[in-house]
């Protein structure tokens, strides 16, 4: 046998339980026949019971006085006791009385809006929506939400996928941002600074990439290498922010994922253009998106959005 299968547990010696509960509802309400009404018993049967716990315990807990009780001090210190593990007793037993309100809710989103829009956010959502555990799966790979792999997304693209209920959270947009440490002021000294670049999802529409960022400014690209081999390159747009923050060159970043940093001034837009790229879109399998929890996530997440 097993250490925690061998070990014998301690018998508790305690007085009927009868006893204890007429001895604390007659130290309540230092009456016995009030007491007798609250547990539904004889006065005659409370006296009773307290005198029994009075022999076992080989103390005197009240004072019979004349149409009166009173505690004695070994009586007062079992009753502070006693009503004590009653209320929490009583109040574990109304826990498990009460059906479970808390829901889960799966909300499915890639890596960098998990990490730079919704952790944020996590402490105003439970504040908001205390009856529900939002789950965040973080991925580049799209979920299918049809089959059950999470209850509802936040994706970019164009909200048109068969099967699934979509709503435009937010147009998404990109722009040169560094920090202020660089002293960069106009587009025509970006070539004299390191460009920092993020990889996209293949099959993006319109991806915010540096090739057409100089186009659309008019501006011709650094000569020499490619623009990726001579700059610093990552495959998360995290990475790519804390690299701008950290001065290590210029980045094209989305607006809406940086902007604490822009508001604090810890990163900045020296000069346009904006690209304009896919909208963030809210979406959930058709036939789910009445659901109570549901329902709730979206409306919360579509009220943040109209806040930033």
């Amino acid at each position: 046998m097993n250490e925690i299968g061998s070990s014998i547990r301690r018998p508790r010696h305690l007085p009927p339980l009868l006893s204890l509960r007429a001895f604390e509802a007659a130290a309540a309400h230092l009456s016995f026949q009030r007491a007798a009404l609250e547990l539904s018993v004889t006065p005659s049967a409370i006296s009773h019971q307290v005198r029994a716990l009075e022999d076992t315990l080989g103390r005197s807990l009240f004072r019979r006085l004349t149409r009166q009780l009173a505690l004695t001090p070994a009586g007062e210190r079992l009753f502070d006791d006693l009503r004590a593990g009653f209320d929490a007793l009583e109040a574990g037993v109304e826990r498990l009385r009460q059906p479970s309100v808390s829901q889960a809710v799966t909300l499915t989103t890639n890596t960098a809006f998990a990490a730079r829009w919704v952790l944020p956010r996590m402490a105003a959502f439970r504040k908001a929506c205390p009856g529900i555990e939002l789950r965040l799966h973080a991925s580049d790979t799209l979920v299918d939400l049809a089959r059950g792999g999470a209850d509802i997304a936040v994706r970019s693209g164009s909200g048109n996928w068969p099967g699934l209920v979509s709503r435009e959270l937010m147009p998404e947009r990109y722009a040169p941002l560094c920090s202020p440490m660089l002293g960069l002021k106009r587009a025509a000294d970006l070539p004299k600074h390191q460009l920092i670049h993020c990889d996209w999802q293949p099959g993006a529409a319109a991806p915010a990439l540096w090739p057409r960022w100089f186009k659309e400014a008019g501006l011709a690209p650094p000569r020499g290498r490619s623009m990726k081999a001579a700059g610093l390159s990552f495959s998360d747009e995290t990475h790519a922010i804390l690299a701008a923050l950290a001065g290590h060159g210029v980045a094209l970043l989305s607006l809406t994922l940086a902007a604490e940093e822009l508001r604090s001034g810890a990163l900045v837009q020296p000069f346009g253009p904006a690209l304009d790229t896919s909208s963030y879109f809210l979406a959930v399998a058709a036939g789910h998106e009445g659901e109570p929890a549901v329902r709730a996530v979206w409306e919360w997440i579509a009220s943040q959005a109209s806040k930033a």
